[in-house]
């Protein structure tokens, strides 16, 4: 298999467990339960899951500042920034800010640091998420008062996320050193501080439920999808792995609808389509054109 299909497979898998992550964040903010809580189930399953890569090829391989920054942005920032944000805002309002702004910060970072050009296809997979993105939140943003505050934590988390993309892309960093570096160390720094300090509400949830969402937001989206985006970006660049996730507004959108009974109008389905669209347009081969052959004039 070609690395531009596992890179693709890597991706779409990131896509779907990146659209489950906001639907149970959204589900689990709606139970009462603090970001908090939802952050100590995250590392507690991540950190649980990582143990055993520990014991078979031992720490992290890259320098402990680095490590550091990895678990401060993708670990603290992205995680927290979203599950604060759920307390606020609906899970629509989740997938269009976070996976609709990260194609959008990754593509003009890599032309800014990395000098890799916007090619026509890119241009219309961008438009056309755009588009989509807008009617989207048209169609959702209107009837959530206070909402704004989510919004701007969901923006904070997205350009977290967006430095940690940069950050493995600088410095190429593997995929599993990368989520290993983000599943060990930021349980031993968070746990402590939310058993002694902060707010809990965790006993609102059953024990069954607290074990499944650790495995939901510790083993796949910390572990399995930290490590499938990794290697998306290592095989296909970031900005073609961040324009596949491009596609979470409009799954959440319709996970919303479906499981939550947060509706969609005319325009979110709409928004829907676009959206798809344009991250279909991101996979597609390219198309070149091959010049001419000179026609002998004699």
């Amino acid at each position: 298999m070609s690395e531009r299909r596992i890179g693709l497979l890597c991706a779409f898998g990131v896509l779907f467990i990146w659209t489950g992550f906001q639907l149970m964040s959204r589900f689990l903010a709606t139970q009462s339960v603090t970001a908090w809580d939802i952050a100590a189930l995250r590392y507690a399953g991540a950190f649980l899951t990582a143990l055993p890569f520990l014991l078979w090829r031992g720490p992290p391989r890259i320098p402990l500042a680095q490590a550091l920054a990895l678990t401060a942005t993708a670990g603290f920032g992205f995680s927290l920034g979203a599950y604060g944000g759920f307390q606020f805002a609906p899970a629509a309002h989740g997938g269009v800010i976070m996976a609709g702004l990260l194609p959008f910060l990754i593509a003009a970072a890599w032309w800014i640091t990395f000098g890799e050009a916007w090619g026509l296809r890119r241009v219309i997979s961008l438009l056309l998420v755009a588009l989509g993105i807008l009617l989207l939140g048209r169609d959702t943003f209107g009837g959530h008062p206070g909402a704004w505050r989510g919004d701007l934590l969901f923006v904070f988390a997205v350009l977290c996320w967006a430095a940690y993309t940069w950050l493995i892309r600088k410095w190429r960093i593997g995929a599993l050193d990368a989520t290993l570096a983000v599943a060990l160390y930021a349980a031993p720094f968070f746990l402590p501080v939310w058993w002694f300090w902060l707010p809990s509400r965790l006993e609102a949830v059953s024990l069954g439920m607290e074990i499944f969402q650790m495995a939901w937001h510790g083993a796949l989206s910390v572990m399995l999808a930290g490590f499938l985006f990794t290697r998306a970006v290592v095989l296909l660049g970031g900005p073609q792995t961040s324009a596949i996730t491009a596609a979470v507004p409009a799954m959440v959108a319709l996970g919303g609808w479906l499981f939550l009974g947060e509706t969609l109008g005319l325009a979110g389905w709409a928004g829907v389509l676009l959206v798809t669209g344009g991250m279909v347009a991101s996979v597609l081969p390219a198309l070149t054109l091959r010049p001419r052959a000179p026609t002998s004039t004699g």
